[in-house]
C-alpha cells in the first residue's frame, strides 16, 4: 500500500502559462540554463489543459525557470504565473 505525503511535506508548485515553442524546446532551454541539478530542483511537470501549455514548477525555482525561458533562442513567453490552475484562467 502506497502512503501519501503530508501536505506540509509536499513541494509547493506554481503554474506557468506558456506561449510559443514546443515542449522539447522549452525543456531544452531550461536544461541549458539551469543544468541538470537546477532542472531537478525545479522539477517541471507538464499539465494538459485544453490547447494551453502549462508547466508546473517548484515554487522556489520560478524565477530561475522564467529567466531560462527569457534567454531561450526561440521566443518563449510566460503569459501568467499562478498558484492554482484555476487562477491561470482568470482575466
Amino acid at each position: 500500500m502506497e502512503r501519501r505525503l503530508k501536505p506540509s511535506l509536499r513541494e509547493d508548485k506554481r503554474y506557468l502559462l506558456i506561449e510559443g515553442g514546443s515542449k522539447d524546446e522549452i525543456e531544452k532551454a531550461v536544461l541549458e540554463f539551469l543544468g541538470v541539478l537546477g532542472y531537478a530542483k525545479a522539477s517541471p511537470k507538464w499539465i494538459t489543459q485544453g490547447q494551453q501549455m502549462v508547466l508546473a514548477v517548484n515554487r522556489e525555482e520560478v524565477d530561475h525557470v522564467r529567466a531560462a525561458l527569457a534567454l531561450a533562442k526561440k521566443q518563449i513567453i510566460v503569459k501568467r504565473v499562478s498558484g492554482t490552475l484555476k487562477g491561470l484562467g482568470k482575466k
